[in-house]
């Protein structure tokens, strides 16, 4: 099974949760490999922070370049570092690599970049990668002043491009967020997709305490009759 993470925003927490989730799945016996497609800000190696934590949280080892098919150097929105040096994004080339990497791991954890509707050229957007990707969404829910309205919008996105939606996950960002609970409560009540986890602020992020807040049991489908 794969999975693609998206979020209500940039740095709401996908990477900590997407190397949370592969920490989880780890434990359960299973091979598993996180796929970063497009990545912007790069080190002197041409590498993605985002991507090497992804690696590090995975079973298996592929080449970086599998991991990370688009490297850009400037950490500015995929397409707009894409087009600063000379290069358009291709889906082909994502898929490929995507699916080299299903052939090799029991769970593939798919992550984003920014909100789900970001551009990744001038006529597709990661909504329509996940739709050729063809694979359950989970959707990151940064917990702030504004999160309801920005969860909702996306997960209408996501409904609008007839993509499932395996679940959500409240992952809090600010400390002193008034109304934390009630905000949780009434997405709840408005998100039919099962509420994964409730991440607490971390001032510094551990991935392996972060894994023992998703209850990934819930990710679990009854098989199909026959």
């Amino acid at each position: 099974m794969s999975y693609f993470i998206t979020g209500t925003d940039t740095g709401v927490g996908k990477t900590l949760l997407s190397c949370a989730l592969l920490h989880g799945f780890a434990a359960q016996g299973k091979q598993v490999t996180g796929f970063k497609p497009v990545a912007a800000g790069c080190d002197e190696h041409d590498h993605n922070e985002d991507a090497l934590a992804l690696r590090a949280a995975s079973t298996l080892q592929p080449g970086y370049g599998q991991v990370n098919p688009y490297c850009f150097p400037r950490a500015v929105a995929p397409h707009l570092a894409a087009r600063h040096v000379g290069v358009c994004i291709e889906l082909q080339r994502i898929l490929t690599s995507y699916h080299e990497l299903a052939g090799q791991a029991d769970e593939v954890v798919v992550e984003g970049a920014g909100g789900f509707l970001v551009p990744l050229n001038e006529d597709l957007t990661f909504a329509d990668m996940a739709r050729e990707l063809n694979i359950p969404v989970i959707l990151v829910v940064g917990m702030r002043l504004g999160c309801i309205n920005h969860a909702l919008l996306t997960m209408a996105a996501i409904e609008a491009h007839q993509l499932e939606c395996a679940g959500w996950i409240a992952n809090v960002l600010d400390e002193t967020m008034p109304a934390l609970q009630e905000n949780i409560d009434a997405l709840r009540e408005r998100i039919t997709a099962p509420l994964l986890g409730i991440v607490p602020y971390q001032a510094s992020p551990d991935v392996k305490r972060t894994a023992q807040y998703l209850d990934l049991k819930l990710l679990e489908r009854e098989p199909a009759n026959e």
